[in-house]
């Protein structure tokens, strides 16, 4: 079967010489596989690979097949180029954990739709920020937690004993009502740090194969 999908890259291997399995969030098919033959030719005019760089945002044609591995493409475009993720290291930064965090938790979603947008729109609006996204990573877990299933709405639901002070638990209920473009105040590098062990801490509860998550470290380093 022949379908038109939207689609956002998770993350690419490489098979054989010039080809790539694929991993794809699809608006209608939830998360795919995808065969690419062709992606790393030696000739520019042929070299596709940027267009399944993780997290681009894809136009696609797909040959779908019920319950198979591995389906294959047809036609794919980029639906809408970034401007300041891979420019802005603070940005970049953040879009390497959201990478990694949809690659550990989203898996195949019966409500593939919901989730694609809340994503898609997501990144749309980090891309277009031009200021006060130093929490977009914490309002992220918050949001993403809500669409997986597992998501709570108040401090002590998330924190639990993790939370250290009146003060963070505070800083967390700011967070849990806050959008992505709102301000929220109060809150420091240092309890941004302890904000997000604390959440992560929350997800580890409910995601069996979280496991350690190595773009934290990249984060801390940034975002100080």
């Amino acid at each position: 079967m022949i379908s038109k999908t939207r689609g956002i890259v998770f993350r690419f291997t490489r098979f054989r010489e010039s080809s790539i399995i694929v991993s794809i969030f699809t608006e209608v098919f939830g998360l795919q596989s995808y065969m690419v033959n062709g992606v790393r030719s030696a000739r520019p005019s042929g070299n596709k690979n940027a267009l399944f760089q993780p997290l681009t945002l894809l136009d696609m044609v797909v040959y779908h097949r019920e319950n198979a591995n591995i389906n294959r493409t047809r036609e794919v475009k980029c639906l809408y180029p970034s401007h300041t993720l891979a420019t802005d290291i603070r940005k970049s930064s953040i879009s390497l954990f959201v990478c990694e965090i949809l690659n550990k938790t989203v898996k195949e979603e019966a409500q593939s739709k919901e989730i694609f947008d809340f994503i898609f729109n997501s990144l749309l609006t980090l891309d277009h920020q031009e200021e006060n996204y130093e929490n977009f990573h914490l309002l992220f877990l918050i949001k993403l937690s809500r669409h997986l299933g597992f998501g709570a709405y108040t401090a002590p639901q998330i924190g639990g004993t993790r939370l250290q002070d009146r003060e963070t638990e505070e800083a967390l209920e700011r967070l849990l009502n806050a959008a992505y473009t709102t301000p929220v105040p109060g809150i420091t590098s240092a309890r941004r740090r302890e904000l997000l062990e604390v959440i992560l801490g929350f997800y580890a509860e409910h995601v069996e194969s979280l496991g350690v998550v190595k773009s934290v470290q990249v984060l801390r380093d940034v975002l100080s």
